[in-house]
């Protein structure tokens, strides 16, 4: 389900600026190439990966990687009518 080319052991504690991932997931820190932890991206990309099974789509697209990345950071999440409250509150 997910490719772990790019996985790592990060201590909690430290920071870190890679920029690596498959983009659809990347988590708001890690597309504005900014430091971050490793295990709230790690939280973010399970959360894309939640929404596309719950929804059949990802959460943020964009006609291109900049235009998905401005989608990452920038748009508020849209969740399909079908979702639940508590589904979304979840997410």
């Amino acid at each position: 389900m997910i490719d772990f080319g790019f996985s790592t052991c990060i201590p909690h504690d430290k920071k870190i600026k890679l920029f690596c991932g498959t983009p659809s997931y990347m988590a708001p820190e890690i597309v504005a190439k900014v430091e971050y932890s490793g295990p709230p991206a790690d939280i973010w990309a399970l959360g894309v990966l939640m929404f596309a099974l719950l929804c059949g789509k990802f959460p943020f697209k964009g006609a291109n990687d900049k235009e998905l990345y401005n989608a990452i950071r920038f748009n508020e999440l849209q969740f399909p009518d079908h979702v639940s409250p508590p589904a979304r509150f979840f997410l």
